[in-house]
């Protein structure tokens, strides 16, 4: 099945460029595993190298690069958790603006991986609001 047919709605509401990433990386994916759950975590994985989720869209990081220590040193038989689009790998300073643009209450006190759990619970609240759920 095509990329486009199947992208993510976190995706659809997302920079274009994000757009063709998860699509060009699913449909080549697809080519080498099959349709299923390996294609999208592929996929997915090639548009965290260079985006983040910020709320219920994702945006360009300001570098490239792994964002999780899953994404570091992943592949496909090593399952660890993985931040769920956030950049853990970011500065603080940069995690912290994150945070205040998703208006995360108590940020100012959080360490880094404090403030890695909050903004990855804002982004599903606002993912699933913006599904109607």
């Amino acid at each position: 099945m095509p990329g486009r047919e199947v992208l993510p709605s976190t995706l659809r509401r997302s920079p274009e460029k994000a757009q063709r990433t998860w699509e060009k990386t699913h449909d080549s994916a697809v080519e080498t595993y099959g349709e299923g759950e390996r294609a999208h975590r592929t996929a997915f994985a090639a548009v965290k190298h260079e985006f983040e989720k910020v709320g219920d869209h994702w945006e360009p990081k300001g570098r490239k690069g792994p964002s999780d220590q899953q994404a570091a040193g992943g592949g496909p038989t090593r399952r660890a958790p993985t931040a769920g689009g956030v950049d853990a790998n970011a500065s603080k300073e940069h995690l912290m603006g994150v945070a205040r643009e998703l208006d995360v209450p108590g940020r100012s006190s959080m360490t880094k991986p404090e403030l890695v759990k909050a903004i990855q619970k804002a982004n599903d609240r606002q993912t699933r609001k913006a599904r109607g759920g």
